[in-house]
């Protein structure tokens, strides 16, 4: 990635993207009081300089798949191997290297109730050199939902409001197959123009942009923003493993997704029972962090840290479920 500064502008632009990742440059740049050329320009120099990526996704709950969050300890020399085998795998939507290289992150996506694809296990390259896999299954997401805090603080709540979009959940939808072929075009490039979106799909351009504000609006599509934290001065990015009593799930997960520093957080099944992200300025930042705020939340039984050392898959490229009803 090219060398990236940004300011109070780019900042709007990526805090209204993270709000409706589909709006038009002129209306994005009517919200924040610019021409819509210079949006248009601020975007392009951003994704060319591949700081910035919006992607579509499914909306896992409501189309009858689960998470899971797995986590593969390796020898050395099999770590990279293994964890590139994992990231050209259509099932996982996130791999990442941690603990110095010697474990392998991952979030696989699997058909909810099917036997024979709720597993990544069974499929994982065959070595003598895995040497530990723990896979545990998202519950809740808690956090991070709609994007990191630390991205959106740059437009006030006049403009959050115009760029906010209403979502019924209680509609029940039954996708398509020409449905899946628009979310994989979506899943590469959240933002891909409609004739080439029409052009996969065999739809009419009409139909497209119909079809997208239908699963939009029922909570099935939503889009979110790759962006590279050190851009925010915030380059440590750490995966956090905490032990929870049960009965201070809610109260913990609740502080948590207050945190500046938590770019995410989902609740599990496990020992270690909410896993975050964190977003830190450096090892004294994330010290800080742990002692001062971590440490003194009641509940907490334990905590494991584990840096976040390459990526190798972020969001995007996540299979679509075969055609059935939308689960209100």
């Amino acid at each position: 990635m090219e060398s990236v500064v940004l300011d109070t502008l780019d900042r709007q632009l990526v805090h209204a993207l993270r709000l409706d990742g589909r709006a038009s440059f002129s209306r994005i740049a009517d919200v924040i009081g610019t021409s819509d050329r210079t949006v248009a320009r601020r975007y392009q120099r951003l994704r060319e300089a591949q700081a910035l990526r919006v992607v579509g996704l499914p909306d896992v709950r409501r189309t009858g798949m689960v998470e899971w969050f797995v986590r593969l300890a390796c020898a050395p020399e099999a770590v990279l191997p293994v964890a590139q085998a994992l990231a050209e795998r259509t099932d996982t939507c996130w791999v990442g290297l941690s603990s110095g290289g010697t474990e392998i992150t991952c979030v696989t996506q699997a058909r909810q109730g099917s036997l024979n694809g709720s597993l990544l296990l069974p499929k994982l390259p065959k070595t003598s050199r895995l040497t530990a896999v723990k896979a545990q299954c998202r519950l809740r997401i808690v956090a991070g939902e709609s994007g990191w805090r630390g991205s959106m603080s740059a437009l006030d709540p006049r403009q959050t409001a115009a760029l906010t979009r209403s979502v019924d959940t209680s509609r029940a939808l039954r996708l398509t197959e020409r449905d899946e072929r628009l979310l994989r075009v979506l899943a590469q490039d959240g933002r891909a123009a409609v004739p080439q979106l029409a052009a996969a799909t065999g739809w009419s351009e009409s139909s497209v942009r119909r079809r997208m504000e239908e699963l939009r609006y029922a909570g099935v599509l939503r889009f979110d923003v790759e962006m590279d934290p050190s851009l925010y001065g915030r380059p440590l990015e750490t995966m956090l493993w905490l032990t929870v009593a049960p009965a201070e799930l809610n109260r913990v997960s609740g502080t948590l997704a207050e945190h500046p520093e938590v770019a995410y957080a989902a609740t599990t099944t496990g020992r270690s029972n909410v896993v975050a992200v964190l977003l830190c300025r450096d090892a004294d930042d994330l010290y800080d962090y742990l002692a001062t705020r971590v440490g003194t939340l009641a509940g907490v039984l334990g905590a494991e840290t584990t840096p976040v050392t390459r990526h190798l898959k972020r969001v995007g490229t996540v299979p679509t479920p075969t055609p059935h009803s939308i689960r209100p």
